[in-house]
C-alpha cells in the first residue's frame, strides 16, 4: 500500500488499483506508521504526502516485496510436491470457454495448484499483475492495436482468435461481409477507453467509415441480447461465441481481424513451476478448441 500510495500520489488512487476501500488502505498505512516508529506521511488539503522517511521506505518496498516473492519461490522449489494458491485476472469469455476445461484437467494432474480468478475489464488485469494483486492474469492484443507493455512484465501467448460480424438473424444473407458494408448499420459497442471498444473503432475508421453506435455497452454478452433484439450489430470473438443468445447470425468478417490471447506474469515470477503448469493446462484448452497460437507474438 505504501508503494501504491509512493506510486499513485492519492490514497483514493492506491486503493483502486489495489481493490480495498480507501479507508481500509488509509488504516493500513496509519498501523504501518505505527509500527515503524516514524512519521510517514502528512497531509496537504485532502491530499496525504509521503514525509522524506516515507519515500525512503517506498523506494526499498519493491526490494522488500521481491524478495517476499523470492522466497515463496524457493519454498516452491524445495517442496517434493507443488502445492500453491495463485490468483488469476480473468474476463467473461476466458472465464467461461477457456477456464472451466484447463482448471479440470490441471486438478487432476496437479491437485496442489489452486487457482482463483478476479474478473477485472481486460485493460486493467496487466496492472493488477504489475502491481501485485494477481499472480497472472489474461491480456489482449487487437493485430490493428496491441496494448502498451510493461517491461516488469513477461506474457506467454494462449490462443489467437478471429472475429466476427453478430448480426440480427437474417440481416446479412451473404457467408462473408466486410467492415464497409455494415457501415449503415446502428453498432453496438462499449466505450472508447476499453481496449476491445477503440480497436473496434480503428478497425472501422480504417475501412473508412465512423461506426455510428447507438448503445454503449461494456459487458459481451448484453452486446449479443441487443443484437438478437435487433438494435444493431458488433463483433465477437471466437470464444465470445459461447455467449451468443439465440437470434444471432455470426458472419465472418472478409477483412480479417484478430487478437491475441497471452497470460502476463511478472519478470520475477518466471521461475514458478506451478504458473508455467496453470498456462500449460489453459494453452492445451484453447488448442482443443481450434485456438491454439501457431506463431509467437511479436512485441512493438
Amino acid at each position: 500500500m505504501l508503494r501504491e500510495l509512493h506510486r499513485r500520489g492519492t490514497v483514493t488512487a492506491a486503493a483502486t488499483a489495489l481493490h480495498y476501500t480507501a479507508s481500509a488502505v488509509s488504516q493500513q498505512l496509519a498501523q504501518l506508521e505505527r509500527d515503524v516508529g516514524a512519521k510517514l506521511f502528512e497531509r496537504l488539503g485532502r491530499r496525504v504526502q509521503l514525509t522524506d522517511l516515507g519515500v525512503l521506505l517506498a523506494d526499498h518496498a519493491e526490494e522488500i516485496l521481491g524478495s517476499v516473492e523470492r522466497a515463496t519461490l524457493a519454498l516452491e522449489e524445495a517442496s517434493e510436491s507443488i502445492s500453491v494458491r495463485l490468483t488469476a485476472g480473468v474476463w467473461a469469455s476466458v472465464a467461461s470457454g477457456l477456464l472451466p476445461t484447463a482448471l479440470t484437467a490441471l486438478a487432476a494432474t496437479h491437485p496442489g495448484i489452486e487457482v482463483r480468478t478476479r474478473e477485472l475489464a481486460p485493460e486493467d488485469t496487466a496492472g493488477a499483475v504489475r502491481d501485485g494483486a494477481l499472480d497472472l492474469s489474461f491480456v489482449i492484443d487487437y493485430a490493428n492495436y496491441p496494448m502498451p507493455w510493461d517491461p516488469g512484465l513477461e506474457r506467454a501467448v494462449i490462443a489467437v482468435e478471429r472475429l466476427y460480424a453478430a448480426v440480427p438473424a437474417g440481416a446479412v444473407p451473404a457467408a462473408s461481409v466486410t467492415l464497409p458494408e455494415l457501415a449503415d448499420h446502428p453498432w453496438i459497442l462499449p466505450g472508447s477507453r476499453s481496449h476491445f471498444g477503440h480497436a473496434a473503432r480503428l478497425a472501422c475508421q480504417s475501412s473508412g467509415f465512423e461506426p455510428r453506435i447507438n448503445h454503449e455497452v461494456e459487458e459481451q454478452s448484453t452486446a449479443l441480447a441487443m443484437v438478437a433484439a435487433g438494435l444493431g450489430v458488433t463483433l465477437v470473438s471466437d470464444l465470445g461465441l459461447a455467449l451468443r443468445p439465440p437470434g444471432i447470425d455470426v458472419v465472418a468478417l472478409g477483412d480479417a481481424l484478430t487478437r491475441t490471447v497471452s497470460v502476463a506474469y511478472r519478470t520475477r515470477s518466471a521461475r514458478r513451476s506451478a504458473l508455467h503448469l496453470v498456462i500449460d493446462a489453459v494453452r492445451t484448452a484453447a488448442a482443443e478448441k481450434g485456438l491454439g497460437a501457431h506463431e509467437p507474438m511479436v512485441l512493438p
